[in-house]
């Protein structure tokens, strides 16, 4: 184990990083806020209680460095683009320290997923995605495909609520962001490869009778989904993907841009602060679904109900961080529910709606 029982949240400031402060000092866990603002740490500090200890940081490489002389319990990481933080921060964890982030690009999933070898040589613990996407879409694909063979075909789709404000911000700017630099991508015979972002658009009706457009996107709850069923066919949607024609031919053109750092940089501030539209009927809900068909015809569905995504995804980092710094965990790299299993998603407050047979 570390030198030290703490629990250090990088990002503390920002949405998720204070939700995830106040929930764990609540829990009694000895807490380090790092961040950029002072004032804002302070701030935080002082609301939350139990004396937390302040570290202001302003690049990755200032945060790495603290981390390998602090020796934490377990680092969370809420600074996106985590292509960019996830694995600097990670290859400065003293042997030990476990970490775990809120990542949602496919190649930052994927990326820290490859370190699992390392991880079981070092005693560490790296769980990304810890949020509501991937851990909703992946979780309800396990629920779905327990007790039967690998899958032949799945979908995965997920349409998140936010309450209190319908901004972006700035961590899921930062993963939409990727997405346009990367393009779109899909599970073919087992390999990924290039899609459409927008693509293979659905017309869906919740069990709460709500409607949402969802469209591919190339996320982690691809690689989630295709790990947990074994089908050689998956495609990841979800209702922040842009399906209006006009739309997609405006990210087809943003794609050729944001290979300039600087363009990347002023899209991820602009589009931090757009406001979603809301889904055509609007759920109370924030929901995921899985649709998912086996070599023999047979084809089911299922779903995940949560309340605000957000809210959803400070309770999924939260538990894990908790988790971790208990003991209660292997090392290796891991999806959360490849870890801890759907019942994760229940920890955090979500409800399966299981066994209704598609057509």
């Amino acid at each position: 184990m570390s030198a030290t029982k703490e629990i250090w949240i990088l990002g503390a400031a920002g949405r998720i990083g204070r939700g995830v402060a106040v929930d764990l000092s609540a829990r009694g866990f000895k807490l380090v806020l790092l961040g950029r603002d002072r004032a804002r740490l302070l701030e935080l500090a002082g609301t939350i209680g139990g004396e937390p200890r302040i570290v202001v940081a302003g690049s990755v490489e200032a945060i790495a460095a603290e981390i390998a002389q602090s020796r934490p319990a377990v680092v969370l990481n809420a600074i996106g683009p985590f292509l960019e933080t996830a694995l600097p921060i990670v290859r400065a964890c003293p042997q030990g320290t476990h970490y775990v982030d809120i990542a949602n690009e496919l190649f930052a999933i994927t990326a820290l997923l490859g370190l699992h070898d390392k991880a079981v040589a070092t005693g560490q613990c790296l769980v990304t995605g810890a949020g509501f996407g991937l851990l909703a879409a992946e979780s309800v694909v396990m629920k779905v495909c327990e007790g039967k063979p690998p899958a032949a075909r799945v979908r995965v789709d997920t349409v998140p609520r936010i309450d209190g404000s319908d901004i972006i911000g700035p961590t899921v700017a930062a993963t939409v962001v990727e997405g346009f630099a990367t393009g779109g991508r899909r599970y073919e015979d087992g390999q990924l490869v290039r899609a459409s972002i927008g693509g293979d658009a659905e017309h869906l009706t919740m069990p709460d009778g709500s409607t949402a457009v969802t469209g591919a996107a190339p996320s982690g709850e691809l690689e989630a989904a295709q790990r947990a069923s074994g089908a050689p066919f998956v495609v990841a949607a979800s209702s922040e993907a842009p399906t209006r024609p006009m739309a997609r031919v405006v990210v087809s053109a943003l794609a050729k841009l944001v290979t300039w750092r600087v363009l990347r940089d002023v899209l991820q501030d602009r589009l931090a602060r757009l406001r979603l539209d809301p889904p055509a009927k609007k759920s109370e809900f924030s929901w995921a679904r899985a649709r998912v068909q086996w070599p023999d015809g047979d084809i089911r569905e299922g779903w995940l109900r949560t309340s605000d995504g957000m809210v959803f995804t400070v309770k999924v980092a939260s538990e894990v961080a908790a988790r971790l710094a208990s003991g209660g965990s292997r090392p290796g790299a891991y999806t959360p529910g490849a870890l801890f299993g759907p019942e994760l998603a229940e920890a955090a407050g979500g409800q399966f709606v299981l066994d209704r047979a598609a057509t």
